[in-house]
């Protein structure tokens, strides 16, 4: 088991990694002194732990289209028929879209309870539970409405694992892959759980440095500018990780058309994202009012959260990755249309995940 340390000012938790950890949740609640929890989870209920107190346990859904408004107002509501107190805690156990609506609903309900994360997706492990960032989706885009709410514990039981289809390991890869150009190059030859704890390693330091995305924290929405805009536009047919792959390989080439790195850099995106088998091309366009042409992907990019004015990108340049505002529209249509484009049906779980991790990923 892998322990990682996340110290701030005023709060501070660790990340367990490794198989059976989810077995300690009761000495995790046992330590925060609740008398009630509630667990939320997307997993069957024999994969959720004793809490070791008085438990409510609310059946939820993995996926963007629970996460919404709606969903939390929901789950808060359940919270006070059960009677949880500030003191008491929330529990999330599923992916990253249920960690991320748990989150949000702990970080509101009596203005902030307790919660402890046990993630149950690679994508989850190795980043939607670590950092405090919750958040839901709006029609006009994704975690356009969230919070910064730190969990007590995170316990990242690799267990977990052997439950996923390929693709949903795939999907975790996506942010993966993107470690390679912020910090944590060279991942892909390590077990799934040494490459889970690098991934976790380095985010720990970020949040550590920039809890509140002022400065630093921006790298990690490396490749997520496009990749937010991709996922909204494909009805999320296309997954986080999957489509933060394809905006990897566009952060290279947009980092390339503005004379940030060369052209070896630039291809180094394209075959790292390739190497783990990820998708590296756009999907085709879909024709429709709100499809995945350039220019709706343009349009959908101007609604990230981190821009302040005109397109901004996280891109690699000569001091490694930073934030880039105010990308002239010209250059980033030239480049979104120099992509390749395959059917969206090509792009979807179309590839194998890399050899060294088939064995974790076995449905």
């Amino acid at each position: 088991m892998a322990s990682i340390p996340l110290r701030l000012r005023d709060h501070a938790y660790d990340i367990h990694i490794g198989p059976g950890v989810r077995r300690s949740l009761a000495e995790v609640v046992g330590r925060l002194g609740a008398a009630r929890a509630v667990v939320v989870s997307a997993r069957p209920p024999e994969w959720v732990p004793d809490t070791g107190v008085e438990t409510l346990l609310l059946p939820a859904r993995d996926g963007e289209q629970a996460k919404t408004l709606g969903t939390v107002e929901r789950l808060c509501g359940e919270f006070v028929r059960f009677g949880l107190t500030r003191s008491d805690v929330v529990v999330s156990c599923g992916g990253g879209t249920t960690t991320d609506m748990v989150g949000l609903a702990a970080a509101l309900y009596h203005r902030g309870v307790a919660v402890v994360h046990l993630p149950t997706s690679l994508l989850a492990q190795v980043d939607a539970s670590v950092g405090g960032k919750t958040a839901v989706n709006l029609p006009a885009g994704k975690n356009l409405v969230g919070a910064y709410w730190q969990p007590s514990a995170v316990l990242c039981d690799t267990d977990y694992l052997s439950t996923l289809p390929p693709r949903e390991m795939l999907n975790g890869y996506g942010e993966i892959a993107r470690c390679h150009f912020i910090g944590a190059p060279n991942l892909r030859a390590l077990p799934p759980a040494d490459q889970i704890a690098a991934s976790v390693a380095l985010k720990a330091r970020i949040v550590e440095a920039d809890e509140r995305d002022t400065g630093l924290r921006h790298i990690l929405n490396y490749g997520h500018t496009l990749g937010h805009a991709l996922e909204k536009a494909t009805g999320f047919a296309l997954r986080h990780g999957e489509a933060v792959a394809v905006g990897t390989v566009f952060a290279g080439r947009l980092a390339g058309a503005l004379g940030r790195i060369d052209e070896a850099r630039v291809a180094e995106h394209r075959d790292v994202v390739r190497s783990y088998g990820l998708p590296a091309a756009l999907p085709a366009e879909t024709g429709t009012e709100s499809g995945t042409g350039t220019a709706d992907l343009v349009r959908l990019m101007g609604h990230d959260k981190k821009a302040v004015s005109g397109l901004t990108f996280v891109l690699d340049g000569p001091k490694g990755a930073e934030l880039v505002e105010d990308a002239p529209p010209e250059v980033v249509t030239r480049v979104l249309d120099g992509m390749p484009r395959v059917p969206l049906a090509e792009l979807v779980g179309a590839a194998a995940p890399v050899t060294a991790t088939s064995d974790t990923a076995r449905s």
